[in-house]
């Protein structure tokens, strides 16, 4: 319409109207087209949609050669508007800005030959904690690191550590100078059972390879002692892993020398706060390193160790000249000197207030590392908060604690038919590798027996037994040759087995902690598992009470033609499907 009245005004040969006339019909035509705009905009109303010819040229004052530029203009941004494309909402492209990049070893900062390790064990994708941890701990902050059991909390201390302290890590220029100063130990790793310290040795000689595995030491309660110290002289290891007592033990005798540790890695630090451990943990802290003063990086740890040793040297060189000796006071300040800032890493599936109140006390301003998530300790709720607050906040850490991909289940029995629920349990959910807990050590061997005696292979596990036949049982159990490991409370942290696919609850654990604990043996590293908790039904109103404080559904069930049964599925379905 606006082209056709634009010619219509320029064709000298049109005769039919006259001058003022083309005028009029060239205002009534862009009038018309910037009502429709206005209208289409929401902002014209119906009566002004159009005007009299009568209005024309009055109305305007406008003379024939502007109105056909401002014609021409229209035209053009008519054009423009036409070229430009639609802007359209693109699901594609959000899609992939949404998506996370793949996650893998190689960006994270390990050294090469670590990588080389990692690659060959076909350890491609780290886990949550493991990428978010390991640029942490490489940064040479102190820490804290949550997270659920099974999630891969021991290799995410372990990978930073290689990579820095021992043959795996980065050569540099000075490797020469360190290996000729023979600084002794440099990573104490502190675990409050012996199964927990004996897998964390299994992880780094794992990544280590067979030829490197000396440098790594177990010092635990239950071997022999006179073979250990041995051992330290022999092998001189640089990473010690043990439990608090055999290496308090050792240090009180003079026998392990730490103060040029520049790793302390405590373990299932929830449980090694714990009264029983509280002397050895103090000795240990004095003695390891020291705290830091201010934060360091990694790297300049190594240069304090090597100026350390040249102030040593240059002191003895002067006590030459002098022929002098040194007083007690001077050998304690010489001592003082060799001790280097030791970087302080607490790790345990929950992180409930006196964690975090060890780890700012322990550490230097550490960081908590909470799955994907990375804060300041400090940042966490005060322990003043109100008492229930703090115990909100430590059930949040048990729950967050257990494996996600669990069904937990609970089933009606008596006592003397427990074992028999257990076997249906077994064969009905094809459990390769089962864990059955009870509360008390004296009663698994009988449980053992009734479970042989139905065809099932079992052995008990608890803390009487000597290391030897712990390693024993440990291999059977995961190797497949023994179904079914009937173990106490005490063998709730530590055990590592991948593959086990049931826990059963024999015996109600005592609270929700232990509950969590217990569930956390099956599940690992995204794996599928099963919980079942077995008691009378006058017991019942305690799962209830875990449901509750745990955020979980245990869902009663039963055995029916060889398979598990919700009792919810059977309420509903007069046939119901077989989990």
């Amino acid at each position: 319409m606006l082209r056709l009245c634009i010619n219509f005004s320029r064709n000298p040969n049109q005769q039919l109207v006259s001058s003022a006339n083309r005028k009029l019909f060239l205002i009534r035509s862009l009038t018309s087209s910037s009502l429709t705009d206005s209208r289409g905009a929401g902002s014209a109303s119906s009566s002004s949609s159009s005007l009299p010819l009568s209005a024309g040229p009055s109305a305007f004052g406008l003379s024939l050669d502007s109105l056909e530029a401002y014609a021409s203009k229209l035209a053009e941004r008519n054009k423009s508007q036409k070229r430009a494309p639609i802007k359209r909402r693109s699901t594609k492209r959000a899609a992939q800005e949404s998506a996370e990049e793949p996650k893998t070893f190689d960006s994270l900062g390990l050294s090469s030959l670590v990588l080389s390790q990692i690659h060959t064990l076909k350890l491609d994708t780290p886990t949550d904690v493991q990428h978010t941890a390991i640029p942490v701990l490489l940064g040479g902050d102190d820490a804290a690191i949550q997270s659920y059991t099974g999630s891969g909390k021991t290799l995410a201390y372990l990978l930073p550590i290689l990579s820095v302290v021992g043959p795996l890590r980065e050569s540099t220029d000075n490797d020469g100078e360190v290996s000729a100063s023979k600084r002794g130990i440099e990573a104490i790793i502190v675990a409050p059972s012996r199964e927990l310290a004996m897998q964390i040795v299994r992880e780094a000689e794992r990544i280590l390879g067979a030829e490197n595995k000396k440098i790594v030491q177990q010092l635990v309660g239950g071997a022999n002692r006179s073979r250990q110290e041995e051992a330290l002289r022999k092998n001189k290891p640089l990473i010690v892993v043990g439990t608090p007592g055999r290496i308090s033990e050792i240090s009180r005798d003079g026998k392990l020398h730490t103060h040029s540790c520049r790793f302390l890695v405590l373990d299932e630090a929830d449980e090694l706060l714990s009264i029983q451990f509280r002397e050895d943990m103090r000795r240990i802290l004095e003695h390891v390193g020291k705290r830091k003063s201010l934060q360091k990086k990694l790297g300049s740890q190594i240069n304090e160790a090597s100026n350390a040793d040249e102030d040593i040297h240059s002191l003895n060189d002067q006590i030459g000249k002098n022929g002098s000796k040194v007083s007690s006071s001077n050998s304690r300040e010489r001592k003082e000197v060799q001790r280097v800032e030791r970087q302080t890493v607490l790790v345990s599936a929950t992180m409930p207030m006196s964690v975090l109140r060890a780890a700012a006390d322990w550490g230097q301003k550490p960081l908590l590392v909470k799955g994907k998530m990375v804060m300041d300790v400090e940042d966490a709720p005060p322990s003043h908060v109100l008492s229930e607050q703090s115990a909100s906040q430590d059930m949040r850490g048990v729950k967050e604690s257990m494996p996600p991909s669990l069904q937990h289940f609970f089933a009606i029995s008596p006592l003397q038919h427990r074992v028999d629920t257990a076997r249906k349990c077994i064969h009905a959910v094809g459990a390769k590798s089962v864990i059955v807990f009870m509360n008390h050590p004296r009663r698994l061997k009988d449980t053992v027996f009734k479970f042989e005696a139905r065809g099932i292979t079992a052995a008990e596990l608890h803390g009487e037994l000597g290391k030897l036949e712990r390693t024993n049982t440990l291999a059977a159990f995961k190797n497949g040759k023994i179904r079914v490991l009937v173990t106490s409370e005490v063998g709730a942290r530590g055990i590592d087995v991948p593959e086990c696919d049931l826990v059963v609850n024999l015996e109600l654990p005592t609270d929700m902690t232990h509950y969590a604990h217990r569930a956390g043996r099956t599940g690992r590293l995204g794996r599928k598992g099963t919980v079942l908790s077995i008691c009378e039904q006058t017991e019942a109103f305690v799962i209830r009470k875990f449901e509750r404080q745990l955020s979980v559904v245990i869902e009663e069930c039963e055995f029916v033609k060889g398979g598990l049964v919700s009792s919810k599925d059977s309420a509903t379905n007069p046939t119901p499907q077989l989990v």
